[in-house]
């Protein structure tokens, strides 16, 4: 049987995950600290629900969860994916803190008319799991240095989806290679409280941006924030996390914090939890 183009079987799964969401929303209630997470990938468990277990066993806060591969139909769309997420991360208190849709660093949304309805089902999955923010990437294929008119393609895009996103309470977080000032000229363009900036400190100071000043200029129009260092361990390495802090201060940021690479040279877990250990001592929960 089918009602409104969904089965009564899909219809189920997506109520029965609609409550959980509301049952798991407070493990990711605002706190006046940090918090901080890994990214599902970084855990090497990619679209994994055995990413929390993982995560609650090294002592993180919660993961951020990719939305998975188009090869394989992005299979965090089905309501069944998303009831058991949301079911583990009630059963061991840990949760699933935002979204990623990182197969657009292979089927951009500049270019690729896909890309565009899986970032307006990644709305649809963000709502249904209680997330309030989506990591849109512009990375590898996705690049937008240097490509106006692949800024353009992008910003009109945005623009199609961004009402959905607001209605659903829903921010859109753009990350790419570009500068700060190039990052508020697409947000200014697209016009919409529901597209800010997520901030890969990481990749910014690799891209030769002085980070500190990135962050006070773009300030409340950061979403969310990736923690790496390009070269070591945090703390051995080049990125200056006490720096980091200070910017957000300023800017009165205050949330999660996801692990979006380390180096792994203690192998995954040890290095997370090294990575991590040195996070808590600058980037405590409470302030």
């Amino acid at each position: 049987m089918q009602v409104h183009g969904m089965t009564r079987r899909e219809m189920l799964a997506s109520l029965a995950v609609g409550s959980l969401a509301l049952h798991v929303k407070r493990l990711r209630a605002a706190a006046p600290g940090f918090k901080i997470g890994a990214c599902d990938w970084t855990l090497g468990k990619r679209t994994d629900p055995s990413a929390l277990e993982f995560a609650k066993a090294l002592g993180l806060d919660g993961i951020m969860v990719d939305l998975g591969n188009w090869r394989d139909d992005l299979p965090l769309r089905k309501p069944e994916l998303q009831k058991k997420y949301l079911e583990k991360s009630n059963q061991i208190g840990l949760p699933v803190a935002s979204l990623a849709i990182g197969t657009l660093n292979e089927i951009p949304l500049k270019s690729d008319p896909r890309a565009e309805q899986w970032l307006s089902d990644s709305v649809d999955v963000a709502q249904a799991m209680g997330l309030r923010v989506v990591l849109v990437p512009f990375f590898a294929k996705g690049d937008l240095r240097n490509d106006p008119a692949g800024k353009d393609a992008v910003v009109e895009s945005l623009k199609r989806v961004a009402p959905k996103a607001e209605k659903a309470g829903v921010v859109l977080g753009v990350e790419s290679w570009l500068s700060a000032p190039e990052h508020v000229e697409i947000l200014d363009r697209v016009g919409s409280p529901a597209v800010e900036v997520y901030y890969d400190v990481g990749n910014s100071q690799k891209a030769g941006y002085d980070i500190f000043k990135e962050i006070h200029s773009l300030g409340k129009r950061i979403c969310e924030f990736h923690a790496k260092d390009n070269d070591d361990l945090y703390g051995k390495g080049t990125m200056n996390f006490p720096e980091v802090r200070k910017a957000m201060d300023d800017i009165g940021y205050r949330g999660w914090m996801q692990i979006g690479g380390t180096k792994l040279t203690l192998g995954i877990a040890e290095s997370i939890r090294y990575d991590l250990n040195y996070l808590r001592g600058v980037f405590p929960r409470e302030v």
